[in-house]
């Protein structure tokens, strides 16, 4: 019989950011988004950057996660990130100045250039900010994200 829910840990080298059980997670893997729900198949993959998200009832929490690895269990789910914030601890207004530098840097540089890697990952990291920020509701949010 299938396991119905979920034991979901995220931990960061900073800090250890949630224990909780849920019924579904979704999260960016490095080729793409991963719906995970009880009784997945065990895996372990490299996460990407974007948004990680889990249902527990009819609550979705919403997380910034940037890089690091997942653990897939059919009973639990361990998330390794570089980097992780909820969505309600992203501070809008950085993240959007951040967005802005990223794409200047962009602009000015080549594709081929060490540096374009550095503020691709800027980029990225800025987005999913901004995007794990819209979706939980956090001040100022919606409105960059609906630019987007």
């Amino acid at each position: 019989m299938l396991p119905e829910n979920i034991e979901l840990d995220i931990v960061t080298p900073e800090r250890f950011v949630l224990h909780e059980t849920v019924q579904s997670v979704e999260l960016p893997g490095k080729e793409g988004y991963m719906g995970i729900l009880p009784g997945h198949a065990p895996l372990l993959s490299e996460l990407g950057v974007g948004t990680l998200s889990y249902r527990k009832g009819s609550d979705v929490e919403y997380f910034a996660v940037i890089r690091g690895f997942v653990e897939v269990l059919p009973g639990r789910v361990i998330v390794l990130a570089d980097a992780c914030e909820r969505a309600e601890e992203i501070d809008v207004a950085r993240a959007r100045t951040a967005l802005e530098r990223a794409k200047g840097e962009m602009a000015k540089k080549s594709s081929v250039d060490a540096d374009w890697d550095r503020a691709s990952l800027a980029l990225n990291r800025a987005l999913a900010r901004l995007q794990a920020a819209a979706k939980g509701g956090a001040a100022g949010a919606s409105e960059e994200s609906s630019r987007h």
